[in-house]
């Protein structure tokens, strides 16, 4: 996807995340993104995974199970925030998502979330595939939260609990074998949030040689997110040489704050989508210049 459309996706979520509770519809939304309303959808939908109004509705269902375990408020008034028609029509849509109808899931998983968050305070909380790694990992924490989340029950969060100098930084990471890529382009796709990061985050990927060359590496370092952001989508475009082994990738945290991650995606890409790999040799120069430094720009 072009720069100019992934902007424009991007602009597009944050529409949609402050009006979740707002008359939302496809018109309204191609509207505010400048494009017909046919045209919009197969760009939504082919970057995204799904149309506009099935990410409005999915939104809006996670954001309500939120509400349902963490507030007392009642189930209809819950369904008219989310302009659902009837308690009836929400509590379908609730179901297809959650398999519970929404009253059964507060009862239930009120008590599970209560359990869950009792053990976690008793023990250090590790997450199945995801370690903690940086410079100064010991200034951060990585965690599950279940009260934000963009869909399903829960997040992956990456936290400074305290930072001491500039340029310190963590990362939750995963790494695996690079065969079942060889020779592809790979697309690292998810959704993103942050609180209060005065340095930046973002996703990160990297593909290594079996002795730790690396072959290629986006950090998102030209198009950082910072400050205080609501979920939004965002990805990664790497190859994968054949002389590759290892990928890794992750959520990079420099500095203080919180960021947290859902709905990670690995996907394969045709060469029609432009990677984001940062070319580290491209400014650098041919043959040596102003050795006696008397030349002048």
């Amino acid at each position: 996807m072009c720069v100019s459309r992934y902007s424009i996706i991007k602009n597009t979520i944050d529409y949609i995340e402050t009006h979740l509770e707002d008359e939302l519809s496809l018109e309204t939304v191609a509207n505010f993104a400048g494009f017909s309303k046919y045209h919009f959808h197969r760009i939504f939908q082919k970057e995204i995974g799904m149309t506009v109004m099935e990410y409005v509705r999915t939104r809006r269902i996670a954001v309500s199970a939120s509400q349902l375990l963490y507030t007392d408020q009642k189930i209809i008034d819950i369904a008219f925030q989310y302009h659902f028609e009837t308690q009836e029509s929400y509590t379908r849509a609730f179901k297809k998502i959650y398999k519970l109808p929404p009253g059964h899931y507060r009862k239930i998983m009120s008590t599970v979330t209560l359990q869950r968050e009792d053990t976690e305070l008793k023990k250090e909380q590790t997450i199945k595939g995801w370690f903690l790694s940086g410079s100064h990992p010991f200034h951060y924490e990585i965690g599950i939260d279940r009260k934000n989340f963009h869909k399903g029950e829960a997040s992956g969060y990456l936290k400074a609990v305290s930072t001491e100098s500039f340029g310190e930084f963590a990362t939750m990471m995963q790494e695996f074998k690079a065969e079942k890529y060889l020779g592809k382009r790979i697309k690292l796709s998810g959704f993103l949030k942050s609180k209060s990061v005065e340095g930046f985050c973002g996703f990160w990927m990297r593909v290594d040689n079996g002795l730790g060359d690396v072959l290629q590496f986006d950090n998102m370092g030209d198009r950082p997110v910072s400050g205080d952001t609501e979920w939004n989508h965002y990805f990664i475009v790497l190859d994968v040489p054949e002389n590759s082994s290892v990928i890794s990738f992750g959520v990079l945290l420099s500095g203080s704050g919180q960021v947290w991650i859902d709905q990670l995606n690995f996907e394969e890409v045709d060469e029609t989508v432009q990677t984001t790999n940062i070319n580290f040799s491209k400014d650098i120069l041919e043959e040596p210049i102003n050795l006696s430094f008397e030349e002048i720009e």
